[in-house]
């Protein structure tokens, strides 16, 4: 998987230009002028009521941007390394199925094409075939695009459309086996949902299929059940495909389908949507899928923009992630970047594709402190300080974007 993430890596270069094509484009807004956008941001969506599927969810730790989108603010991940399912973000491309879908999940069905014997599966006969629990870092593809000076368009996330949870299910490759395993020359694995489609519409605009490199099916799972509980319809229940390292679009909700296919699916979703295309340009199979995370960090304490810091020792904490290997390394700089310190990871390891959760002991004087922290992964790949810009604000994982400023008295 590391070819084709640096292959990806090098095609979204080709494909625009080059990184100085990409960084700072549009201009570099100011740390103070975009936390205050943010903030701007968040008082405005804390307005807005949890939408009935999801109204269980900790309404105090979330940013209801609109009834599919829902924020974890930055202030609220808290010291645990698992993410408590009431303040997992949300984000559905579609309006969720009916919750009489998860009355009785085992009932569930999902089709299985492009094997040797293909057939359907209720859940209850795919908790026969294995069980396998995978923690992982659930992301939204455009988690950061607040940052973006070009203003895309697109839910104006911060940090907290991301997650680590633990999914339970059955692996892909147990299933295949009970299939008869893939037919040949088939080079993608495509999960399509289970969202109703509006009559009148043409499917292939609307639907969520998305198509991933027959690769991913290595790691990858059709999950039932998270942090140990019945996978809620806020999240994909009854069923969701897991595909580890992968942003969260590709971890297809309420899966009904998976088809072993030649060719990338024909849904608007995969052929123009979530394609790392330049400035000014649509999105178009000529431009590099959004599959893979990149190495990724940012603190979490202290955040509160408003709150200032006692002067003296302060416990710098925060989260970091490797994407598509296990973060390997984390430094932080309270001074904008301009010096680093190497961090500690605390917590519990819980293996490549989850996040490590790690702490700086600091003394920090009266004053503003610039608090950032740069991970690196086990590939050797080390946090940028610059985002790539592109048209969707996609993949951000600028360490420079994500920092903070701190007040400290």
């Amino acid at each position: 998987m590391n070819e084709l993430q640096n292959h990806s890596r090098r095609r979204m270069l080709a494909t625009t230009g080059g990184l100085m094509a990409f960084a700072g484009l549009g201009g570099v807004p100011s740390l103070a002028s975009a936390q205050q956008a943010a903030a701007k941001d968040a008082g405005a969506a804390a307005a807005k009521p949890l939408p009935a599927y999801a109204d269980w969810k900790d309404l105090d730790s979330m940013i209801v941007h609109s009834a599919n989108t829902i924020e974890l603010r930055r202030s609220a991940f808290g010291s645990g390394v698992v993410t408590p399912l009431d303040r997992l973000f949300v984000r559905n491309n579609l309006n969720p199925p009916s919750e009489e879908i998860v009355k009785d999940p085992d009932a569930w069905t999902v089709e299985i094409k492009g094997v040797g014997k293909p057939r359907s599966f209720t859940v209850a006969e795919l908790k026969t075939l294995g069980l396998e629990s995978v923690p992982v870092v659930l992301q939204c593809s455009g988690n950061g695009r607040a940052w973006f000076p070009s203003e895309p368009s697109g839910t104006k996330w911060t940090v907290g459309a991301a997650g680590c949870v633990i999914f339970s299910g059955v692996p892909v490759k147990a299933l295949l086996e009970a299939v008869g395993g893939i037919e040949s020359g088939m080079k993608f694995m495509t999960s399509l949902g289970g969202e109703e489609i509006p009559e009148g519409l043409d499917p292939k605009t609307i639907m969520v299929e998305r198509s991933v490199p027959v690769e991913a099916l290595d790691d990858a799972i059709l999950a039932w059940e998270v942090n140990g509980e019945p996978l809620p319809l806020a999240h994909g229940g009854p069923l969701r495909v897991i595909i580890p390292g992968y942003t969260g679009v590709n971890n297809v909700k309420y899966v009904k389908q998976i088809a072993f296919t030649t060719e990338q699916s024909p849904a608007k979703i995969q052929q123009t949507g979530y394609r790392f295309a330049p400035l000014g340009e649509s999105g178009a199979p000529i431009h590099a899928s959004i599959w893979e995370m990149p190495v990724k960090s940012w603190i979490t304490y202290p955040s509160e923009p408003d709150q200032a810091v006692k002067a003296g020792k302060v416990q710098i904490r925060g989260v970091a992630m490797g994407g598509m290997s296990a973060a390997s390394k984390i430094e932080v700089s309270v001074n904008g970047g301009k010096d680093w310190q190497k961090a500690e990871f605390v917590g519990p390891d819980l293996g490549p594709y989850a996040w490590r959760e790690f702490v700086l002991s600091a003394t920090l004087d009266a004053g503003t402190h610039e608090l950032a922290s740069r991970a690196t992964n086990a590939d050797g790949d080390v946090q940028p300080e610059e985002r790539l810009e592109n048209n969707r604000g996609y993949l951000n994982n600028s360490w420079r974007d994500h920092m903070l400023a701190v007040k400290v008295a």
